[in-house]
Order: C-alpha cells, then structure tokens, then sequence
C-alpha cells in the first residue's frame, strides 16, 4: 500500500513538472542568463519600415524587442535604440494618433535616449516614396540627436541627409537596398554593445 502511494506520488510530481515545462515552452519563458534584449526598435512617423527592420535584423540572430509606439519609460531597459523614421498617414491613423501627439512622442523618447546616454541609431529605409512634409517633420526632429545614420540612397536624391550629418557631426552610411542595411546594422550593434 505505501509502496502504491509513493509511486502515485511520484507519477503525480512527474507529471507536474512536464506540464509545467510544456506551458514554460509554449509562453516562450526562457531560463537563460540574458532574458531581456539589449536592443529597442521603434517606429518614429508609424509606417512599417521599424517592422521590416525588426525582421531583418533577426536574421543574424540578433535578439531585439520591437515596439510600435514605444515610450519614454522603456528606454532604461536598452542599450541600443534604432528609431526608424518614415511618416505615415495610414500609420499614425491606426495607431490612433495625429501627426503632433506623434512628434510629442518622438521628442520625448529621444529626450530620454539622451539623458540616459543610451545610444541611438537613426534610420530612413522608404526611399523616396518616405520623403515629403509629413516624413520630413519626423526626422528634423530625431536625426540631430542620432549617434548613427543609416539610409537607403533613394531618400536622399536632394542631399538631405548628407546636410543633417555635415551639420550636426553624425556618420552617415548609405545602402541601395532595403536588404543591404543588415549588415551594417549588424555592424553598428557589435561596436556599439559592451
């Protein structure tokens, strides 16, 4: 009899246990010593550019938390944060924001970036087809703060760009394509990561 209960006791535990790890599986809870990436990337202006650079860069396998709309307060957890500016009036409606509630946020993210030294990597991937009065508003106001540029050529054809980082002392890399921007990305984050 004590025998049969020890076993059933055993089998319950066991089965705890496997349960417990399936759910930790399925939430995506991880156990290793670096939980939390070092890495924010955001959408300055809303259109989807942040997102395809989200996507791009885990190609290297380089762990980043991607948030849409992020705020002030979330950058104390980073290091890194790579603000991608491309305006969008589709974007900013969906996100249920007007283009000044949207530079009121872009301000003050990029006031925190700055007083916590965290470092900011700037980026224009939409070409030509992301310039205009509504893009332009965006990166006027985050580009002066930017440690880091890095654009696809096409957004520059009126040397925009290479004004912003003559007059305000920032590298400025440029790339063909979209695609070509990984590895300098890449690049940056190894340099710029204790």
């Amino acid at each position: 009899m004590y025998k049969r209960k020890k076993t059933r006791i055993s089998s319950l535990l066991i089965n705890g246990l496997l349960v417990t790890f399936f759910l930790l599986f399925l939430t995506g809870i991880s156990f290793s010593a670096d939980e939390t990436p070092q890495i924010l990337i955001t959408s300055i202006g809303q259109s989807p550019d942040a997102r395809m650079i989200n996507v791009l860069i885990s190609r290297y396998q380089i762990e980043t938390a991607y948030e849409q709309l992020a705020t002030p307060e979330m950058v104390k957890d980073y290091k890194i944060v790579i603000a991608v500016v491309g305006g969008s009036s589709k974007g900013l409606g969906a996100a249920g924001i007007d283009k000044e509630q949207e530079l009121s946020r872009s301000k003050a993210l990029i006031k925190e970036v700055k007083e916590l030294e965290v470092s900011l990597l700037v980026m224009h991937i939409g070409g030509e087809a992301r310039r205009g009065a509504l893009s332009d508003a965006f990166l006027d106001v985050v580009i002066p703060y930017a440690d880091h540029l890095i654009i696809v050529e096409s957004g520059n054809m009126d040397g925009y760009f290479n004004k912003m980082s003559e007059e305000h002392k920032i590298p400025l890399q440029s790339v063909e394509k979209i695609v070509d921007c990984g590895e300098l990305v890449k690049e940056y984050i190894e340099k710029n990561l204790d």
